[in-house]
């Protein structure tokens, strides 16, 4: 029998773009937010979400999960960061960083409307 991985989902974004940044995780049906994290694009808002998943999942002690967000071309990247094992932005460099203390057994993308993370930080901002 197979074991399902813990999935950490995440997601970043601002508004405007560029702006403020924020960021959200879900780990375990629980929702972690980090407000006030500087000025940025929405590529810097879905890098700092990624790290800061990483980095809380660690902090609460797991290990061997799956990161799940919406950003492709971020999941794209940190995939590649990995296999290369050499950061080409201080994004990477951040992210690498934290994955040589604990590697992420995986990072996949999946389509907004999945993404538990992107929902609550939608619920900041009703329209």
């Amino acid at each position: 029998m197979s074991r399902s991985r813990l999935k950490v989902f995440f997601d970043g974004g601002c508004r405007p773009n560029p702006g403020p940044i924020e960021a959200a995780a879900v780990i375990r049906g629980e929702t972690y937010l980090f407000e006030d994290l500087g000025q940025g694009t929405n590529s810097d808002a879905e890098w700092t979400a990624l790290i800061r998943a990483l980095d809380l999942a660690q902090s609460l002690g797991l290990n061997d999960v799956e990161l799940v967000g919406d950003a492709l071309e971020v999941v794209q990247d940190a995939n590649t960061a990995l296999q290369r094992g050499e950061a080409r932005s201080a994004h990477e460099a951040a992210f690498l960083a934290l994955a040589a203390k604990a590697r992420p057994a995986r990072i996949r993308w999946i389509r907004r409307e999945q993404n538990l993370a992107g929902i609550a930080l939608a619920r900041l901002h009703p329209r």
